[in-house]
């Protein structure tokens, strides 16, 4: 196959940081081509570099498009010659209709200048017909689930009869039934010639799908191998330098250890439908389920994000209301939300800031003044502990990776010193190697006495961390498993609908 695009000798630098030295990448016509790597690997560098993001000047090395230098100034100039690239982070407007968010910029026009929505709908129709989705272009963007968003971040990709697409974690937020649907489509593309640059820190997803791998430590370029005849050990090998190795559960003997925190008959509409648990001290409690299954919605509610209709929340055995966040944390419960950006950090403050944000009331004198000096001290020991990569404690915490941002909000919580900690998705977009970090983190945390609910779409995950797994399904609690429990009896309970009995 031919080769459309070739990166030669790439090489980007920060002040304070070389993200990528002297990389070389190949993408050929109909091949699905992988990228891994561990966070801060220079994974998104590379594509920033390659989609114009990081305009031709910036960097050393070359660019050749269908053999030819390719100098691109920005990423309008990347899309014109059908270089495109759908982020993990959603771009859309959500007051605007699904089809305005594909062609915007790009709108079909009558006479006077007047845009043609009746064509402009029925171009997104079509796309929408070759993804096999069944999504209304008139709908407003805003009433899509995540997953429905991704897959409109993909129409729009596509509508530019890209020659090379690249795809930052695409699954990120989709169904195994939506991954099947995106697998299909991207197959087709690969038969119709188009070079695809898959980045994920799945890898089964990747040796389902990708012809050739390439694998980033460090911001260098390891290695090309064929994903057919490379084992998955092997790769991960590549990737962080030494052996990951699968284990499994160990759980404690817990049966005299206090109830840490309990749960009585929660209620928040139908999200949330009489939920009862308790969570023991030095305990992993996972929580398993499908996609809307209320498991975040149960989370928020205990912390105070979305207050509770009804139930009561017990911490050490006495009642504590909880109104608030603040309330939460006062009682000893911290958050780890899903949406890291959003509700775990404080994108216009650097690293440092950001691990001491819950705690400043108690590095402060009577005066409110802070101890800068003693934060500085704890920032660079909390880096140090969580192998954060980033310059300095004084990074911008928004120029971080996102396995790196990630372990910044972990340490604000470890600082915090909750007794109760509640981690919901949290390896999400993280890679293998630290993904092996911060799960051994969490079991030297429930080691230590502390109590723990995780939630995760991953089952491995859940069952490689829970003592025990709680089950959702529709808002309800459908049961508590032991640990080491089967995928079956979880996924039976994960798929017990009201008034069904699992035998």
């Amino acid at each position: 196959m031919t080769a459309i695009l070739e990166m030669q000798g790439i090489t980007k630098t920060f002040p304070g940081v070389k993200a990528l030295s002297n990389v070389n990448l190949s993408v050929r016509e109909g091949e699905i081509h992988a990228i891994c790597g561990e966070n801060g690997a220079g994974k998104s560098t590379l594509m920033k570099v390659l989609s114009g993001v990081y305009p031709h000047g910036s960097y050393d090395g070359e660019i050749l498009y269908d053999g030819k230098p390719a100098r691109f100034r920005d990423i309008r100039d990347s899309e014109h010659a059908g270089i495109v690239i759908i982020h993990q982070e959603l771009a859309l407007m959500r007051d605007l209709t699904v089809a305005q968010n594909i062609w915007i910029g790009r709108e079909p026009r009558l006479s006077w200048g007047r845009i043609d929505e009746a064509r402009q709908n029925a171009d997104t129709a079509a796309l929408f017909r070759r993804m096999n989705l069944g999504i209304d272009p008139r709908g407003a963007v805003g009433g899509l689930t995540i997953a429905r968003q991704q897959m409109v971040e993909i129409a729009k990709a596509l509508s530019h009869r890209s020659r090379v697409l690249i795809m930052d974690e695409p699954t990120a937020a989709l169904t195994e039934a939506e991954i099947a649907e995106l697998f299909t489509i991207i197959r087709q593309l690969r038969a119709e010639g188009v070079g695809i640059v898959y980045i994920s820190h799945k890898m089964d997803e990747i040796k389902r799908i990708a012809d050739r791998i390439t694998v980033m430590r460090d911001g260098a370029h390891v290695g090309t191998v064929e994903a057919a005849d490379t084992p998955m050990a092997r790769i991960i090998a590549m990737m962080v330098g030494r052996e990951i190795g699968e284990e499994s559960v160990s759980v404690p003997d817990l049966s005299a250890a206090p109830v840490a925190l309990e749960v009585r008959g929660l209620t928040r509409g139908r999200a949330v439908r009489g939920v009862s648990f308790a969570l023991k001290q030095g305990e992993i409690l996972g929580f398993a389920g499908l996609m809307g299954a209320g498991r975040t919605e149960t989370a928020r509610a205990i912390f105070g994000a979305e207050p509770a209709e009804a139930g009561e929340v017990l911490v050490h055995g006495k009642p504590a209301l909880i109104r608030s966040p603040s309330d939460a944390v006062s009682a000893g419960i911290g958050y780890l939300s899903e949406d890291r950006k959003h509700y775990g950090l404080a994108l216009g403050m650097d690293v440092r800031d950001n691990i001491a944000l819950a705690s400043l009331d108690r590095h402060a004198d009577a005066l409110g003044r802070i101890d800068e000096r003693a934060l500085a001290g704890i920032a660079r020991d909390y880096i140090a502990r969580l192998r954060i990569r980033t310059p300095h404690d004084r990074q911008p915490v928004r120029l971080l990776s996102g396995g790196n941002q990630q372990k910044v909000v972990i340490a604000k919580w470890l600082l915090r010193d909750c007794d109760i900690l509640i981690f919901d998705e949290p390896t999400r977009g993280i890679d293998v190697g630290a993904k092996s970090e911060i799960y051994r983190l969490l079991n030297d945390l429930a080691a230590a006495g502390k109590a723990i609910i995780v939630i995760s779409s991953e089952l491995p995950e859940i069952l490689r961390l829970s003592h025990r797994i709680a089950v959702m399904c529709e808002g309800r609690l459908t049961g508590i498993l032991p640990g080491g429990a089967s995928q079956e009896r979880i996924m039976a309970l994960a798929t017990q609908r009201e008034g069904m009995v699992v035998e």
